[in-house]
C-alpha cells in the first residue's frame, strides 16, 4: 500500500481526506504544521506528500525545497482553498507535482495521485527523478512560428549538433527534443531525459555520471548515471542552469573528451552521447551574471531553438486542445466528442500561463468530469473562469463610471 504524508492544519478535513484515502487502499500518516511534517519525512520513507498550501508555521511552496533536497523523487501535491493560477505554475517551477484546489474532487484527486505514484521510482536506495515518458506524437500546428519551429526541428536532427531549447515552462521543450532524437541517426539508440531542476545540488554528479560503492555516505553500491544509460542515444538535460559550477567543470569535460568518471571512481568511461538541454532562464544573462560557465554555454549552444509560448500559437490552439481531449478519451475511456462554445471562447481569451502542460492538466480533468459527449463550462477550474472574467468586470465598472 502507498503510504502517504498528509501535512493539513485543517483536522475535520484532515480526518475526511484520512479516511477517504485509507478506503481507496492508502496508508496515510498526517501532520498538522510544516516542522511536524519536516520530521516525519525524514524520519520515514513516504511515496506522496499531500501539502497545504497555508500552514500556521509557514507555507507550502517554502517547504519545497526541502522535501525535493531530501527525496527528489517522491511527488508533492500542494492543496488550496485560494485559486489563483499564478501560484499553481510558481509551485510547478519549485517541483510540485501537481496543484489542486479545494473543495477537493475526490476523482481528481485519485487520478493526480494514481499519476504521481507512476513517475516515482527508486534505484540502488538513492532517490531519482522520475520523467514520464513523452508521448510520440508532436502537434506541429499551422500558425508561423509553429512551423518555424519545425522547420529548424527538422534541420537540426540530422545533425550530431548540441542544441539549446528555449522557452517558457510547460511549453513542451521535451516534447522537442524528443521529436529530435525521433529523427536523428541516434533514434534507435536511447533517448534519456534529466529534470536538473528536480535533482540536490549534492546528487547531481552522481545522477548524472553515476558512482561506486563508499563515495559518500549513502551509496550502498555502485550506481550507473545517466549518461552510460544514454550511450550512443540522446541525453536531454533540462534546466541545465541548476547545476552547480563543480559539475558544469564535469559535463564540460565530457562534451570535450567524450568521458567520464563516476563520483569515487579513478576510473574514466568512454562515452557516445549527443546532448541536447533546456532552460526557462536566459543562459547568456547566467554567462554574464558568472553563474554558468561560458564554455560550457558555447559547447551546448551550438544551435539554440525557442518554443513559443501557447498565447503566442493562436491558430494553433484548438488543434492542440483537440489533440488533449482526445488522448485523455483514451486514457480515461471517455467518449466526449467536442467543447461547447463558451469552452472554445474561454479558451482563445486566457493566457495560458502554463502552457500547454496547463493546457493538458485542464483538459484531462474537463473530460474525467464530462458524462455526456461535450465539455461545457462546469467541468473547468473555477480559478480559470474567474481569471478570464475578472478583466471583464473591471471593464465594465470602468466603463459605468464614465457613463456616470
Amino acid at each position: 500500500m502507498p503510504k502517504i504524508l498528509l501535512i493539513e492544519d485543517d483536522k475535520t478535513f484532515s480526518r475526511i481526506l484520512e479516511g477517504f484515502l485509507g478506503k481507496n487502499k492508502f496508508t496515510v500518516e498526517t501532520a498538522q504544521d510544516g516542522k511536524s511534517g519536516l520530521r516525519k519525512f525524514h524520519a520515514d520513507h513516504f511515496d506522496m506528500v499531500l501539502l497545504d498550501y497555508r500552514l500556521p508555521d509557514v507555507n507550502g511552496l517554502e517547504m519545497l525545497p526541502a522535501f525535493k533536497k531530501h527525496a527528489p523523487s517522491v511527488p508533492v501535491i500542494i492543496m488550496t482553498s485560494f485559486s489563483d493560477i499564478r501560484t499553481a505554475v510558481k509551485a510547478i517551477k519549485s517541483g510540485a507535482f501537481e496543484y489542486i484546489t479545494k473543495p477537493v474532487n475526490p476523482d481528481e484527486l485519485l487520478l493526480v495521485m494514481k499519476n504521481a505514484l507512476e513517475k516515482g521510482r527508486e534505484v540502488n536506495g538513492q532517490p531519482v527523478p522520475q520523467r514520464e515518458e513523452p508521448e510520440s506524437e508532436f502537434v506541429t500546428g499551422k500558425s508561423p512560428v509553429s512551423q518555424k519551429l519545425s522547420e529548424y526541428i527538422r534541420l537540426v536532427a540530422p545533425t550530431d549538433m548540441s542544441v539549446i531549447i528555449e522557452g517558457e515552462s510547460g511549453t513542451g521543450k521535451e516534447y522537442v527534443a524528443n521529436t529530435i532524437h525521433r529523427l536523428s541517426k541516434r533514434a534507435k539508440k536511447p533517448f534519456v531525459a534529466v529534470d536538473c531542476g528536480a535533482i540536490s545540488k549534492e546528487l547531481a554528479a552522481s545522477e548524472l555520471f553515476g558512482h561506486v560503492k563508499g563515495a559518500f555516505t549513502g551509496a550502498i553500491s555502485d550506481k550507473m548515471g545517466q549518461f552510460v544509460v544514454a550511450n550512443g542515444g540522446t541525453i536531454f538535460l533540462d534546466e541545465v542552469g541548476n547545476l552547480s559550477y563543480e559539475v558544469q567543470v564535469k559535463l564540460l569535460r565530457a562534451i570535450q573528451e567524450r568521458v567520464i568518471q563516476p563520483v569515487g571512481s579513478n576510473k574514466e568511461i568512454k562515452i557516445d552521447v549527443r546532448i541536447l538541454t533546456a532552460t526557462n532562464d536566459d543562459l547568456a544573462a547566467s554567462v554574464k551574471q558568472g553563474e554558468f560557465r561560458e564554455d560550457l554555454y558555447h559547447r551546448l549552444n551550438e544551435f539554440k531553438l525557442t518554443v513559443p509560448p501557447l498565447r503566442s500559437r493562436g491558430e494553433d490552439l484548438m488543434e492542440f486542445a483537440e489533440f488533449f481531449r482526445k488522448k485523455a478519451n483514451a486514457e480515461l475511456s471517455r467518449t466526449t466528442e467536442r467543447f461547447d462554445d463558451a469552452v472554445i471562447n474561454l479558451f482563445k481569451t486566457y493566457d495560458w500561463p502554463g502552457n500547454l502542460r496547463e493546457m493538458k492538466n485542464v483538459i484531462k480533468r474537463a473530460v474525467l468530469l464530462t458524462d455526456g459527449p461535450v465539455i461545457t463550462l462546469d467541468s473547468l477550474p473555477r480559478e480559470m473562469i474567474e481569471t478570464v472574467q475578472r478583466p471583464r468586470f473591471f471593464l465594465q465598472f470602468e466603463r459605468s463610471r464614465g457613463k456616470g
